[in-house]
């Protein structure tokens, strides 16, 4: 029954429901890590039991979360020999270092800090304890260096070399790591991570407001949220403003699809609203349009040309309705997140924060925007490149296995009904967590049950006051 449809196709299927359930977990957790920090930071600092009592409550779905991507991105790794061997072999020598420098830097130093981060806040002391989660912090945001650096080369790739195999060989590491699209491509995404985890952190706080107005830790952390959201949600328009630039300078197709500019724009182009885009006869249907917005943002400038798909060759054209879709979920999110951030300023203003039930509903419903707009933002940027897996060198076409439909089909309806009943009940226990009201006295992953369950006897713990 599977003989009719398309190996390669069906390993891109693949690829992308992997990657895209598994960016669900880091988005979340490279800012989550980073709240921890802060909330632990701010105990010691202060000395408040609320900002103990938020760190351990949400400690528990940090080390939930974390497990299901580490696990969720294992997958990967072996598709890259199964589904995509040709690409593997072409440009192994420059993306194999780069994810073991991640291994070897990140991975190690957050395996290496975990444990005393979630078990031993009672054994090791607060200083080294605030250490480790520390460490565990600065190891996901390294994680998303190297990840990110990696994945920047194939869109933009530099310092390298094609050997007479069609191998790609590293000339110039610096050149490599800090390729073009990296720097706005790792601010953008780690602004994103942030964004993603203040709110979830900002719904979860509305909840609990919404059922008990007074409650101490909801209300901490429904305001730290909406403060970084505030924050962030400006910097992250201003951070995809740049990346925007530099995609149109490098990958100026993938701006076409995002723009829906199938034709030139000689003095002036249009700001495509919502269409159709109908990529067989090259035109958008039923398009509403602002006159000579896009060249205002790509060019600072309403009246400079824009060039469109129609100086391109077919051949080269990404899917162009799935980038046009993807971007605009995008950026209506990050505008949702903006408004959603200055209604909170001025309700903080208004003192109004804690007492206001459309703010925590509006809180609430865009808890999980985060992860719709991280999902939308990958879809851009990798459906935008194709049709090539290395920009401009090598086609996916021409990077895949040897393979048949039946097999790479099989396996993925398996990855479809494992991910969905492994991480699907993983993803329902950290919603139970979370309808839980943070309380005094929070418990954290912390106690001694698994240890006794080892047949060790635990070590005497310390005093909060202790060092």
């Amino acid at each position: 029954m599977f003989e009719s449809l398309d190996a390669t196709l069906l390993a891109r299927l693949q690829f992308a429901f992997t990657v895209s359930f598994h960016f669900i977990f880091p988005s979340f957790t490279i800012g989550l890590a980073s709240y921890l920090a802060v909330l632990e930071g701010l105990w010691l600092w202060t000395g408040r039991s609320v900002y103990l009592d938020l760190f351990k409550y949400w400690l528990k779905i940090f080390a939930l979360s974390f497990g299901m991507g580490v696990v969720s991105g294992i997958v990967m790794s072996y598709q890259f020999g199964t589904n995509w061997s040709v690409f593997s072999d072409k440009a192994g020598p420059i993306v194999g270092p780069l994810m073991a420098y991640e291994v070897l830097t990140a991975f190690f130093l957050e395996a290496g800090f975990l444990g005393v981060m979630l078990f031993g806040m009672n054994r090791v002391g607060k200083t080294l304890h605030f250490v480790a989660t520390l460490a565990v912090a600065v190891g996901t945001f390294i994680s998303a260096f190297w990840i990110l650096s990696a994945n920047s080369w194939m869109q933009t790739p530099a310092g390298y070399t094609i050997a007479a195999s069609g191998q790609f060989q590293p000339a110039d590491w610096l050149a490599i790591i800090f390729n073009p699209s990296f720097p706005y491509r790792l601010v953008h995404t780690v602004f994103a991570a942030y964004l993603t985890t203040a709110l979830v952190v900002g719904a979860v706080g509305a909840w609990h407001l919404l059922r008990e107005r007074a409650n101490e830790g909801a209300r901490t952390m429904f305001s730290m949220a909406m403060g970084m959201i505030t924050v962030v949600a400006p910097l992250q328009i201003l951070a995809g403003d740049q990346h925007g630039l530099n995609t149109q300078e490098h990958q100026p197709v993938k701006i076409m699809a995002m723009e829906g500019h199938f034709k030139s724009y000689p003095d002036g182009a249009p700001f495509v609203v919502v269409a159709w885009p109908d990529q067989a006869e090259g035109k958008n249907l039923y398009a509403v349009e602002i006159p000579k917005a896009s060249s205002l943002i790509l060019k600072h400038s309403l009246d400079a040309p824009l060039k469109g798909l129609d100086t391109v060759d077919r051949k080269d054209w990404p899917p162009v309705a799935i980038v046009f879709w993807a971007f605009r979920i995008m950026v209506g999110l990050g505008t949702l997140m903006l408004l959603l951030g200055l209604v909170s300023l001025w309700a903080r203003v208004r003192h109004r924060l804690y007492d206001w039930p459309l703010l925590h509903r509006f809180a609430i419903a865009m808890g999980p925007a985060g992860f719709v707009a991280v999902i939308a933002g990958w879809v851009t940027t990798e459906v935008g490149r194709q049709p090539f897996t290395v920009h401009g060198l090598l086609r996916t076409a021409d990077s895949v296995s040897p393979l048949q439909a039946p097999a790479v089909a099989i396996s993925l309806l398996a990855f479809i009904v494992v991910y969905f009943i492994v991480f699907g009940a993983g993803v329902l226990y950290i919603l139970r967590l979370m309808s839980h009201s943070p309380h005094r006295g929070e418990e954290g992953p912390q106690r001694d049950q698994p240890v006794r369950a080892a047949g060790i006897t635990p070590a005497p713990q310390v005093s909060e006051g202790g060092n």
